[in-house]
């Protein structure tokens, strides 16, 4: 039993392949694609949690690839790439409803107009959601699709793995400042696009073995110098130049107008904590205030497992496990400033770091948060100046009077106010500290008081009541610290509750509001001007927050006491030191830094030059002036092709005599050198100049030339020679 034969190509005497052959390079290709578009689409895992993007990516770089393999399969007739592209089209939509949308088709298509926003609008990683997976859904689909068909159609060596490299493009750019790094799934690319390209050109993967070290010692190289090197910025973000979300009403009711309801029935059950220790629980931050109403500037954005920090200040890692009770509302409490966050899908300001869920809570829901709790230095404090720049200005705003066209006239009378209190400080920390001590000690803590917090009620709080809760308090603070320039806001939020042993519960009686102001090079500072409770039977028997906040509470008092001109009062606060002037700043970069990145650079520059300068070379001598000066640049580039299979670079050679030579050396090359030296030796001799179109009758020779020079010189000998430093001759 004979095995049938693939037919020989023309123009060459090779022995043909045997059809199996055929079909097993085929499937070894197909096989190498799937991985290739797999690894391009995991390089999501910048954009995506690995856990939401793994299944996806795994069945859109499987299936399309089984389905070009159905109907391109070679056979005695090949189904036309039309039927393939409308068939992998309607595959796509069917598997993308079903696994990402549970059977819901009708939203497949708006989704995936609407993910490149959706993502580009995400905090990193961005959630899980179909909506938002449906983006590498489809890349990673249409890549391996056009990998698949580029492997069974055409006989390209490195062609099916571009639409792979396309997809890692644009997953690096969707990933840019996310967590992780994408230099392994690079390498892996370079790794499987050299396999392909061996596998299609017919080479053993021995090649690919000898290269797989040297690459991986120049990628080790490169990452340990990168750091150092002086051209290294920031990356562009397309993130930048989408339009931020508008601010968002997230609930109906302000948990600032919730505050005096919850004080009245003080023993509803909020939720339990269990964390690694006692913190304020934060809820909301209200940052714009009307003279009525304070409400929230934040831009919620959806956010995955992974929030952003603040770097400003020193931060310590603390993990809560919350669970819900009864607490109203979306808002969602943490410790400042989160971090992580599992087990609850959220959006969340990247400003301040609150927390909101889709949904308003319900009971029993659970969820854990990591936290950065900041860590103030007291001397730094001590000489801190408000911040200047937009969002500090904003926060120092005061409106008009409700109704009125004329310049209110609460505003200068808490100015007035505010100026006699600070008079003896020097420094805005200063100043916004002995705020705080004023109202401890002007008004007491009263749960019964008149609930409220526009101007008219901060007046009569602070002229005639004197009595009011934290929300009095708090709200009196921002305004009087507005009027003379210090950046606030209002934060409300619980104290750590009642308990012990790592675990609290907390109380609607908990609830605390506070002001924040914003120092610049420190962000935003807590204050507490809410005195204690006088009365013990109504106190909530909260525990004190953490020993990081307590010293930030001794350090405001330590402030407050401070008079100008040395006299420290009763606490006996030094004067604060102006702040030394920072040293010089020398480079960073060490100069050994610059030898070690040199030594990946220049062989990237030579491989670059032996690569480029051939093709050059080439441009030049195929677009002479002349016909004459063209047909010389096909002699000249056929006897270069010819040094693959032995013809020395100098020789004193015939055309004729360089013909017979290739002749022997290449199978079926007489065909074309023969007539080739002829139209030379005439362009040279000939009384009559040649034409254009014998100029394009040597070329055509040439390009035949060189197509069967490299069937018989293989690929080990065409790159040594390619390598080789005579590649890099201009002429």
């Amino acid at each position: 039993m004979t095995m049938t034969a693939a037919p020989a190509r023309p123009g060459t005497d090779a022995p043909p392949e045997p059809r199996r052959g055929l079909r097993v390079r085929l499937v070894t290709a197909l096989v190498i694609v799937v991985a290739l578009t797999g690894a391009g689409g995991l390089a999501f895992h910048r954009v995506f949690a690995l856990g939401d993007l793994v299944p996806v990516v795994t069945v859109s770089a499987v299936t399309p690839v089984l389905l070009v393999a159905l109907l391109s399969w070679p056979r005695r007739r090949t189904w036309p790439l039309w039927i393939s592209v409308l068939a992998t089209a309607g595959a796509w939509a069917l598997v993308a409803g079903l696994t990402l949308f549970h059977g819901d088709f009708a939203v497949v298509g708006g989704a995936l107009r609407d993910s490149w926003k959706g993502t580009l609008t995400s905090l990193l990683p961005a959630p899980g959601r179909p909506e938002l997976l449906v983006l590498p859904h489809a890349l990673v689909w249409l890549a391996a699709f056009g990998g698949a068909e580029l492997a069974a159609r055409t006989e390209a060596k490195a062609a099916p793995a571009l639409p792979s490299v396309a997809v890692f493009c644009v997953a690096l750019l969707l990933g840019v400042n996310g967590p992780g790094s994408n230099l392994p799934v690079a390498a892996v690319l370079v790794g499987l696009a050299g396999a392909l390209m061996i596998v299609r050109s017919g080479g053993r993967p021995l090649w690919l073995l000898a290269g797989l070290p040297a690459a991986a010692a120049i990628g080790l190289l490169g990452a340990a110098v990168g750091p150092y090197l002086p051209m290294r910025g920031e990356a562009y973000d397309p993130r930048a130049t989408v339009k931020a979300p508008p601010p968002q009403q997230r609930d109906s009711i302000s948990p600032l107008d919730r505050v005096s309801a919850w004080l009245q029935t003080p023993d509803q059950q909020m939720f339990t904590v269990r964390a690694d220790a006692p913190e304020d629980w934060r809820l909301a931050v209200l940052d714009r205030f009307d003279g009525v109403t304070w409400t929230s500037d934040a831009r919620f954005v959806p956010a995955g497992s992974r929030i952003p920090d603040d770097p400003r200040v020193h931060r310590t890692r603390v993990v809560q496990r919350f669970t819900v009770q009864d607490l109203p509302g979306v808002w969602v409490p943490a410790a400042d400033r989160p971090r992580t966050v599992q087990g609850l899908a959220v959006a969340t300001d990247p400003g301040s770091g609150v927390l909101t869920a889709g949904q308003p809570l319900r009971s029993g829901q659970a969820y854990t948060v990591t936290s950065m709790v900041p860590d103030y230095d007291a001397a730094r404090l001590a000489v801190a100046q408000p911040a200047r720049d937009a969002e500090a200005q904003a926060a120092t705003g005061l409106a008009e009077s409700p109704g009125t066209t004329a310049k209110t006239a609460e505003v200068p009378a808490f100015r007035s106010l505010a100026l006699e209190v600070t008079k003896d400080q020097d420094t805005a920390f200063q100043r916004a500290a002995k705020l705080a001590d004023y109202l401890r000690n002007a008004a007491r803590y009263d749960v019964t008081g008149l609930s409220g917090h526009t101007y008219a009620d901060l007046r009569y709080f602070l002229g005639t009541s004197k009595r009011g809760t934290s929300e009095q308090f708090a709200t009196a603070y921002a305004v009087l610290a507005r009027s003379i320039g210090l950046p606030t806001r209002v934060v409300v939020g619980f104290r750590p509750g009642v308990g012990g042993n790592g675990t609290w519960q907390v109380r609607s009686g908990d609830v605390l509001v506070w002001p924040e102001v914003d120092f610049a090079e420190i962000g935003w500072v807590p204050f507490f001007p809410t005195p204690e409770e006088t009365d013990a039977s109504k106190k909530s028997n909260s525990v004190p927050a953490g020993e990081t906040q307590q010293k930030l509470e001794a350090a405001q008092k330590s402030a407050a006491a401070h008079k100008k001109g040395g006299d420290s009062g009763t606490h006996g606060a030094p004067a604060p030191r102006a702040p030394a002037r920072p040293p010089h700043k020398t480079s960073s970069t060490p100069p050994w830094a610059y030898v070690l990145a040199a030594i990946p650079v220049l062989p990237a520059v030579y491989l670059a030059g032996v690569l480029v300068v051939p093709v050059l070379r080439r441009r030049r001598r195929r677009g002479g002036p002349t016909p004459a000066a063209r047909i010389t640049g096909a002699w000249e580039q056929t006897r270069e092709a010819l040094g693959a299979v032995g013809l020395p670079a100098a020789t004193a050679l015939t055309a004729h005599e360089v013909a017979g030579f290739g002749t022997e050396r290449v199978p079926g090359a007489e065909a074309h050198l023969r007539p080739l030296a002829d139209l030379v030796n005439r362009s040279r001799y000939a009384a009559t100049p040649s034409g254009p179109d014998t100029a394009e009758a040597a070329w055509r020779h040439t390009d035949e030339l060189g197509r069967l020079v490299r069937r018989t010189a293989g690929l080990r000998r065409r790159l040594a020679r390619r390598l080789h430093p005579r590649s890099l001759r201009l002429r």
